[in-house]
């Protein structure tokens, strides 16, 4: 399997010194692995209530700050436009100062940003102090999977699952908590946008430890020959097919999932459903993440090929979008729940990036690249749903371009999902050029 790497053992790696020193070790790698453990669900918990929880109290921020509808509008393309411009610098930061390091700065800007923002006063500084939170979500999301597969070279399954998992929670907890809190601490919006900047500087506390020692000696050893370690330096990523199939996968996974999560409540509304029930349907499509975003990673790494969980999930979005079209308000359960699945293409694809290269260098990279280009595909999405919808006074439009970029998603993952790795594609059209 691509995620499994070869080991090459030495003769320094047998003798008596090298044991001793292990066995010394064994303790302090043991104490850090649970740490980098509780440090990856923490950072987890924090990578999208900054966008939910906006979301939520997206009306009073406009009526707070005198916001036009339009400036409101775009604020909700910040996010991924934000994810692809700094999540593509995060591997040059990671090799300079580590991957815990710059982890540890991201969840410091983004409790800076979280609790910055409500109270520096003016349009301006509101978008600024959101996109430093942005920006240590942009890197956090692009070094998480350097992580897994440098601590967890034999789970890489497993962790992507848990992080994914903590990830859809803290998705799912802000968007269903951020009003109630907001009431229960006085009703100021100002409040309920902060109080989310506590749980950023609880994820801090696990990445200080981590983040000081800049070496690996307390990660797993990746056991990798010197052929990869140099083809991983020389890696050129944009040579590989699979790296672009991987990202255009990405990219279609985050429209659907932007597009779902901005508009499904209104279209229920639109169909005669009332406000809450569209609100506790949104809840039920995020919630299903839950679960799901811990199974489905640990399935497709004990696959040859990842293709099949992608057919699976994108048959799920095709029947929900039918469902939506036909019947919205009559099947309005069955087409949350459906939907929901098909947003797990979200730790498929995350899982696939741990798979498709044989290093954490190379996942470095990769990662970069599939998130980066694949949210700047992301964000024409949710604004054309929106023109679409305005322009033909209904969702047929818009629902039938939903389900259209089904059809490619399925193309491109399961492309992506092959069993072959970055490196040996770029190595081969080395050789043939």
């Amino acid at each position: 399997m691509a995620s499994e790497e070869t080991t090459t053992m030495t003769p320094a790696a047998t003798s008596p010194t090298h044991t001793k020193a292990a066995e010394q070790q064994a303790p302090t790698r043991a104490w850090a692995t649970r740490l980098v453990i509780v440090g990856i669900v923490l950072a987890a918990l924090n990578l999208r209530p900054a966008i939910t929880s906006l979301g939520a109290l997206l009306e009073e921020v406009r009526d707070g700050l005198g916001m036009s509808g339009t400036l409101a509008g775009l604020l909700t393309s910040v996010p991924p436009l934000c994810f692809a411009v700094f999540g593509v610098m995060a591997p040059r930061f990671a090799r300079r100062f580590g991957p815990s390091a710059v982890v540890c700065v991201g969840m410091g800007a983004i409790a800076a940003g979280l609790v910055i923002r409500p109270f520096v006063g003016g349009t301006a500084g509101f978008l600024a102090a959101t996109a430093l939170a942005l920006m240590g979500i942009a890197v956090s999301n692009v070094l998480m999977p350097v992580i897994v597969k440098r601590w967890f070279p034999d789970r890489v399954g497993s962790m992507t699952g848990l992080y994914s998992m903590a990830l859809a929670l803290g998705t799912a907890l802000a968007a269903a908590l951020t009003v109630p809190m907001t009431d229960a601490l006085g009703g100021r919006w100002q409040t309920g946008l902060a109080v989310w900047a506590g749980l950023a500087v609880v994820a801090v506390v696990p990445w200080i430890p981590l983040a000081r020692d800049r070496s690996t000696a307390t990660a797993a050893p990746e056991h990798i020959s010197a052929t990869v370690r140099q083809e991983d330096t020389a890696l050129r990523i944009t040579h590989s097919r699979t790296a672009w199939a991987l990202a255009v996968f990405f990219g279609l996974q985050a429209t659907a999932a932007y597009i779902t999560m901005g508009w499904m409540p209104q279209i229920f509304r639109d169909a005669g459903v009332p406000a809450g029930e569209a609100g506790v349907l949104l809840a039920v499509t995020m919630a299903m993440g839950v679960p799901l975003a811990f199974v489905i990673p640990r399935v497709a790494t004990r696959l040859t090929h990842q293709g099949p969980v992608v057919v699976a999930l994108g048959a799920c979005g095709l029947a929900g979008y039918t469902g939506l079209y036909l019947a919205p308000a009559g099947g309005a359960w069955a087409w949350a729940l459906l939907l929901g699945i098909s947003n797990c293409a979200f730790p498929l694809a995350l899982t696939m990036v741990g798979m498709r290269a044989k290093s954490s260098v190379g996942v470095a990279k990769l990662s970069a690249f599939a998130q980066s280009t694949g949210y700047l595909i992301s964000i024409p999405g949710p604004l054309l749903v929106g023109v679409l919808y305005q322009h033909s006074g209904g969702w047929g439009l818009p629902i039938a371009l939903m389900a259209g970029l089904m059809v490619p998603q399925i193309v491109v993952g399961t492309l992506a999902g092959r069993n072959r790795t970055v490196e040996d594609e770029v190595a081969a059209r080395a050789e043939a050029a």
